[in-house]
């Protein structure tokens, strides 16, 4: 049995947890012999201000875009070394292993397990204790909130991995097995069922009441927001699976749309993101200390083509090529540093942007206007207007969010010439690329479906940045923005250099420790699936 330990914060305790929980080792049945805090501090002392269970929250908030404790190597691993670079949005300027790394698609299973383990270890194990002190019967608020951090959470490890454990998770025994990706978004919604309709119960008997504000680092308390966020969630989550279980995607789709369910996410305001308790934002620590991050060139040629007066706000110029944005494109044979360390890299000096205290960004109201226009697009109800409209408002909303000059906005979304660009690296012309897209911005009513998704989901890709693993999942699901494929393709033929990446292979700690039920979850990926980066989840359609 393995022992991991997370923080009880408001009184701090280390507790040392059997995590079976999984992550290293599926073992559970030592459970109760490891779940003791040696503080000393009783249940019954931490009850009257709710310390007990409210006390394991910071954790969970802060180590789904995880940097709980500031380990900003543990965030390289789970998501800038992996979905950031994706999806199109940074690219490191550091030749990693001698460019024999996943940006070469030469998948490094020490940087890919993070995703696995650490929201195992660090979600789900703080998560499951919390059930286990009782907290759905005795605070229903805080269990509410639990679930819906715990759909957050995990919704992103499907989403790279595939089948994951999650029905069987602390139900003991020495193995876990794997839940079908499908099964896994029946519960999601389930668990969001049960969260909204608790929280929207609570409000109405305790109106302004909150015991969970002091453990909140996103909403400082405010259960009202927690339901928008719950509800934008689900429809998040809905737009997902429409290709696959267009019904399912519908139903779950009007349910977060129906205001009678307390309403999404419509202004800045009710953007979920993570600060407080000390956290510090991953991001800025590899950009000025390590010198790790730099813009990708998909996001040159988008950005730069379209003019976008976002463009600051995201990047510095290029410090070896002055008055310019150059990115690098993945796949690229990076040389040494200081070498490439001259391109754009995220906003830390110009407009600085990108701080230490910047909130870690979750979900934000403008993704969730271009969901709506999606919504619309699929003709579901209560979407609140034409895809074209809230196509607009999510641009406007975004540039709100960024601190956008409010006057360019008008001129931007009524641009119908400009284009996505030609990537050209000064560098070596090997990595050179005609553009990807001819897409412009204005909406066009008499475009057809394609052109319209396509526009949508432009837009919403420049929106959600930084939050590379949304990005790169609404990538595979749409095939948009169309991103530079990877220069160099070091897979083995396993991931096919057009359609790209796909996802990310079991980590090799489940094949040692849990090896029988990693093996029936490869078949649950489809007949004759590999446990490779080429092969396409449950909801990724070919297109």
């Amino acid at each position: 049995m393995k022992k991991f330990s997370f923080k009880l914060y408001k009184p701090v305790a280390v507790i040392a947890l059997a995590a079976g929980l999984l992550g290293l080792n599926a073992c559970t049945k030592n459970f109760e012999e490891y779940n003791t805090d040696n503080t000393g501090l009783t249940e019954d002392a931490l009850k009257p201000d709710f310390n007990y269970i409210g006390g394991f929250f910071p954790q969970i908030q802060s180590s789904i875009y995880f940097n709980f404790n500031n380990t900003n190597g543990d965030f390289q691993l789970q998501q800038n070394l992996m979905g950031d670079v994706y999806s199109g949005y940074l690219m490191p300027p550091n030749n990693f292993r001698g460019n024999i790394n996943n940006m070469t698609y030469s998948l490094v299973d020490g940087w890919n397990a993070s995703a696995f383990n650490l929201a195992y270890n660090n979600v789900m194990a703080p998560i499951y204790e919390v059930k286990r002190r009782g907290a759905a019967q005795t605070a229903p608020e805080f269990w509410a909130i639990a679930l819906i951090l715990k759909v957050e959470a995990m919704h992103r490890v499907t989403d790279i991995y595939g089948p994951i454990p999650y029905s069987s998770y602390g139900s003991g025994g020495t193995s876990s097995s794997y839940d079908k990706q499908q099964d896994v978004y029946t519960r999601f919604f389930k668990e969001l069922d049960t969260a909204v309709t608790t929280l929207n119960t609570y409000v109405a008997a305790h109106p302004g009441v909150s015991l969970f504000a002091k453990f909140d680092m996103l909403y400082g308390g405010d259960y009202k927001q927690w339901i928008k966020f719950a509800n934008s969630l689900r429809l998040r989550l809905a737009v997902r699976i429409a290709g696959v279980a267009k019904d399912k995607a519908k139903e779950e789709g009007e349910k977060a749309l129906n205001p009678a369910n307390g309403g999404v996410m419509e202004i800045n305001k009710d953007n979920a993101t993570v600060s407080g308790f000390g956290l510090k934002n991953p991001l800025y620590t590899i950009v000025t200390a390590w010198t790790d991050n730099a813009m990708n060139a998909s996001m040159e040629s988008i950005l730069v083509g379209y003019k976008d007066p976002r463009l600051p706000k995201y990047f510095d110029h290029a410090t070896a090529y002055p008055g310019t944005y150059k990115g690098i494109r993945i796949g690229s044979l990076v040389t040494a540093k200081p070498d490439y360390t001259g391109y754009s890299i995220p906003a830390v000096a110009e407009n600085k942007t990108f701080k230490a205290t910047t909130p870690l960004q979750l979900m934000t109201s403008a993704e969730i206007w271009f969901l709506r226009a999606e919504a619309a697009l699929n003709g579901w109800a209560n979407a609140g207007g034409t895809p074209g409209e809230l196509y607009e408002k999510g641009i406007r909303t975004s540039f709100t969010q960024w601190d956008a000059d409010p006057v360019a906005v008008n001129a931007y979304v009524a641009d119908a010439s400009s284009k996505p660009i030609d990537y050209v690296d000064p560098r070596n012309a090997t990595n050179n690329h005609a553009a990807m897209s001819d897409i412009t911005i204005k909406w066009d009513e008499a475009a057809s479906p394609a052109q319209k998704l396509e526009r949508i989901i432009t837009q919403k890709w420049i929106a959600m940045y930084p939050e590379g693993q949304e990005a790169w999942t609404e990538f595979r699901r749409t095939g948009y923005p169309k991103l530079f494929p990877v220069v160099n393709n070091y897979s083995n033929g396993t991931i096919n250099t057009d359609i790209q990446i796909r996802r990310i292979p079991f980590p090799n700690t489940e094949y040692t420790s849990n090896k029988a039920e990693v093996e029936k979850a490869i078949q649950l990926l489809g007949p004759g699936a590999q446990d490779n980066g080429g092969v396409r989840l449950w909801w990724d359609l070919p297109h």
